[in-house]
């Protein structure tokens, strides 16, 4: 069971709001980076990460891009 990238955020907001999407469908999520991004404070220079398991990323990844997981 290992870790994936699934998105990378400008906001912590943004990054919440994707991995509570997910968590909405059963599917768990970390965020990666978000205390580095707050106390830099600048997007661009250090996303903040959404993580998964691998065997979640085709669901997660579909229901990210289409708000729907594939049938």
């Amino acid at each position: 069971m290992s870790l994936v990238e699934l998105g990378r955020f400008e906001t912590r907001v943004e990054a919440d709001l994707a991995r509570l999407l997910l968590e909405s469908y059963g599917i768990s999520s970390i965020l990666f980076d978000a205390d580095v991004h707050n106390y830099i404070g600048v997007g661009s220079i250090m996303p903040v990460r959404l993580m998964a398991l691998d065997e979640d990323r085709l669901d997660a990844l579909a229901i990210l891009t289409a708000g729907d997981p594939p049938h």
